[in-house]
């Protein structure tokens, strides 16, 4: 006898006491309508108002995209779906001998991925029946004894590759950043559709939402009230979790109303919107070579990003004019000792015969006294690192910038986002996760030498 969805839920030998009752009604609908189970009438209503689907699907869905505000639930969910799939389901008959099938969590890190994976192994061990399935238990994965493996892993095209997927659960997909890909959501969801292809397994992406970009976004524009295999939701965090106190959702819209509209109303933020596209910055980027060698013909310029250590990079950019082009001879990123890297620096500024830099405005002064123990004066910048984007930008439109082939520079270029005040002021800066160290030194280089000096005729007095 299969075990349904809807069983899970509000069996009490099952996970009956966790998941059934009022405050999980919208998620018992979504859930069932999902797998194509009959919907009574309160549950068509609360499905046709988060899916805004004209009718209920016949059949199982094959993606379920969710835009949910935050502590509506998304995780408790997820980590049921996950267990359902796994424990419930047998794949043996399309597995090869030795193979098994994989549910992934992925999300933008492991640390954040756990958060899901907790409850999993909650689940799993408060039902004696599911806990006698485990074979084997670390704190990045479960083995069933069904051939079944529940694991946790980071959000990387690379890493998805070559498994046998019975679920994909994509935790906060609206967020993910990497310094490998400038579209890393959409790699990696290409990357696991064949993997899940075999098994017939389901993908299942949530987040609170963001900007509106990115998959989540994509999807939501194509199939969100549309009938076909893929099933998109979006609600508000009361209405998945009325359990929720209303102050706190209050207290979030009186201190910043755009971001509690995203994060609990569940609204696409429309004050955010990419700063430049990758297609203007390859238009200005060079094949190669990454580094360009000193030449005694120009004179250079540098701006350096200080950093004290910890995850951010302590970043240089060199350059040059060549007529109206600014270009951008090499970018420097090192983590370590900041009096070492320095030092490091120092030199390779002494090889381009640089002995002025500019600093990034909020370096302090430790900076500027270090390089001087080498020699080097460094100011700081005139503009905050918001002004030096923005002035930086019309030299990228205008195509007067060449850029070095900078793989991880034109990333964090991507992931720049310009907001805009209830005031009507914008202003420029990494997205939430994101790193934007060489993009910033880099900026300070153009916003400060790479305008055209306007001509000057010299007035005769003959």
């Amino acid at each position: 006898m299969s075990v349904s969805i809807r069983d899970v839920m509000t069996d009490p030998a099952l996970f009956g006491d966790q998941f059934s009752g009022d405050s999980w009604a919208p998620w018992t609908s979504l859930l069932c309508g999902f797998y194509g189970l009959a919907l009574n009438r309160e549950e068509r209503r609360i499905f046709h108002s988060i899916t805004r689907r004209s009718s209920s699907p016949k059949e199982a869905c094959e993606e379920l995209w969710l835009v949910v505000g935050r502590r509506g639930g998304k995780s408790q969910c997820a980590a049921l779906l996950a267990v359902f799939i796994a424990a419930f389901h047998d794949y043996s008959d399309r597995l090869s001998p030795g193979e098994v099938a994989t549910c992934a969590v992925l999300a933008a890190d492991r640390k954040q991925a756990r958060s899901v994976f907790r409850y999993v192994v909650g689940l799993l061990h408060s039902n004696p029946m599911l806990s006698s399935m485990i074979v084997r238990e670390d704190k990045e994965g479960i083995e069933l004894s069904n051939r079944t493996v529940i694991e946790v892993g980071t959000a990387s095209f690379r890493s998805t590759r070559g498994y046998s997927f019975c679920a994909v659960i994509a935790d906060e997909i609206a967020f993910w950043r990497s310094e490998d890909s400038a579209n890393p959501d959409r790699e990696i969801i290409d990357a696991i559709r064949p993997g899940l292809a075999t098994l017939n397994g389901k993908l299942i992406c949530l987040s609170s939402p963001y900007a509106r970009r990115g998959e989540l976004w994509e999807t939501y524009k194509r199939h969100f009230g549309q009938d076909g295999p893929i099933l998109v939701a979006q609600a508000p965090t009361r209405i998945m979790n009325p359990s929720l106190p209303q102050r706190v959702i209050t207290r979030a819209y009186h201190r910043d109303e755009a971001s509690a509209r995203a994060e609990y109303g569940a609204e696409f933020r429309t004050d955010v919107e990419s700063f430049v596209t990758l297609e203007a910055l390859e238009s200005v980027t060079r094949p190669s070579p990454l580094v360009r060698p000193y030449d005694s013909r120009y004179g250079y310029v540098a701006f350096v990003d200080p950093a004290g250590g910890g995850k951010d990079e302590y970043t240089m950019a060199i350059g040059h004019r060549e007529g109206d082009i600014l270009c951008i001879d090499r970018v420097d990123a090192a983590r370590g000792v900041p009096a070492e890297i320095t030092a490091r620096y120092s030199g390779v500024l002494r090889e381009y015969n640089v002995k002025r830099i500019n600093l990034d405005k909020y370096g302090g002064s430790w900076p500027a006294d270090e390089f001087g123990k080498h020699g080097i004066t460094a100011e700081h910048s005139p503009k905050v690192r918001s002004e030096l984007y923005i002035d930086s930008l019309p030299a990228i439109a205008s195509e007067r910038v060449e850029l070095p082939p900078d793989e991880r520079m034109i990333q964090q270029w991507t992931t720049l986002e310009r907001r805009t005040s209830r005031a009507g002021r914008d202003s420029v800066d990494h997205a939430p996760g994101a790193h934007d160290d060489r993009a910033n030194a880099v900026a300070g280089l153009i916003a400060l030498h790479g305008q055209v000096k306007p001509y000057v005729p010299i007035r005769s007095w003959l």
